[in-house]
């Protein structure tokens, strides 16, 4: 099939899912187009069957914002008519499914186009629920010709929320589990802990700090801080404040993940919303052992005591007790990083996921 994918090309769990998932469409023979306003961060340029078309917003004086999703929805539209496209494929739901849909409109003469939106979780439980964004957030999900979610939590939080009727498909997020696994590990003179992020209020980083803050009352270790964003500033300020900077690094925006997660042992995702939790999905996959919150669908993804551990949102003092078990007891971290990694493949693995898109492409296209 020829697909195009309109995602956020920047760092947040959407945009690298979407850019993920053409990348595994493109391998299995399908013709894949992104169109968007700049290239996505994980995006590899020498894929074949890969294409990037850049949407162009002119910045005219009139204009107070740049109208970026009327410049998207002209973009699709090209591409559609230039290349054939068989379906649209938009993640989160502002405002590219309302592009997707005049994209529809404008090619509806010559052409069908149908198009497909998947729903992430802050396009539903923060941007959507915004009293400006709410009405055409419904519209744009009743308009579509497809809606998925990445879990189940999302799925009934986007009917309990926005009333819709229409079916709505859950399907998981997924890893390339040939691509994330564990690694051999030079000798560490401390353990690592890991946190990923966009750095955005809702994932509380700070948290981790404090949770480092607290470990290392009783554990030599080191936290890695892998993301950007606008709580990066104040972690880095209240690492400093409590004084264990030289234990915390924070390494900025990476595009190989796949490569630092076997260098660490433990991830935190303290986050007061998530979901599904791509980035514990990743860890698992490469036997890190997630302690996280019990919050949206993580736990459709972490058996709590099992392959990872669930504390309440903010209690720091519960996460920090998880890490230390972890790290006192290596039996312990050995087990639950083997079941980590056979729950990613038993259930999440690229072979398992992909197909269940490929369908859902075939049944909207018809």
């Amino acid at each position: 099939m020829k697909i195009g994918i309109t995602c956020y090309p920047t760092y947040g769990g959407s945009g690298i899912v979407a850019t993920e998932l053409g990348m595994e469409l493109a391998l299995r023979g399908h013709e894949i187009h992104f169109i968007s306003y700049a290239h996505p961060i994980r995006l590899r340029t020498n894929l074949d069957r890969v294409h990037y078309h850049e949407v162009d917003v002119t910045n005219y004086p009139l204009f107070a914002y740049p109208p970026y999703c009327l410049a998207l929805a002209a973009r699709m539209a090209d591409v559609a008519a230039t290349y054939d496209l068989d379906v649209l494929h938009v993640h989160y739901a502002i405002p590219h499914s309302i592009s997707a849909l005049l994209a529809r409109q404008m090619t509806a003469a010559t052409r069908r186009l149908p198009f497909i939106t998947t729903l992430h979780g802050t396009d539903i439980t923060l941007v959507g629920v915004e009293p400006s964004y709410f009405e055409i957030t419904k519209f744009s999900i009743e308009s579509s010709d497809g809606v998925t979610t990445v879990s189940d939590y999302l799925n009934v939080r986007t009917r309990e929320v926005f009333g819709v009727q229409k079916p709505i498909e859950t399907i998981h997020n997924f890893v390339n589990c040939d691509l994330y696994k564990p690694a051999p590990r030079p000798h560490a003179d401390r353990p690592r802990l890991v946190h990923i992020s966009n750095f955005r209020p809702v994932k509380r980083p700070l948290d981790c700090v404090r949770i480092l803050h607290r470990v290392l009352h009783e554990q030599d270790v080191e936290l890695w801080m892998v993301g950007d964003g606008p709580e990066r500033g104040p972690a880095e300020r209240l690492a400093h404040d409590l004084k264990i900077g030289s234990h915390c690094r924070f390494l900025g925006k990476q595009d190989r993940i796949d490569e630092l997660l076997p260098q660490t042992d433990i991830l935190l995702l303290p986050s007061e919303h998530e979901a599904f939790g791509l980035a514990a999905l990743e860890a698992m996959a490469c036997g890190v052992v997630p302690v996280a919150t019990q919050t949206g669908g993580v736990g459709e993804l972490v058996s709590n005591g099992l392959d990872g551990f669930l504390e309440p949102v903010g209690d720091v003092e519960a996460q920090a007790a998880r890490v230390l078990d972890l790290l006192s007891r290596q039996t312990l971290r050995a087990r639950m990083s083997r079941a980590a990694r056979d729950t990613a493949r038993a259930r999440f693995c690229t072979n398992l996921i992909i197909p269940r898109y490929e369908k859902f492409y075939t049944d909207v296209a018809r």
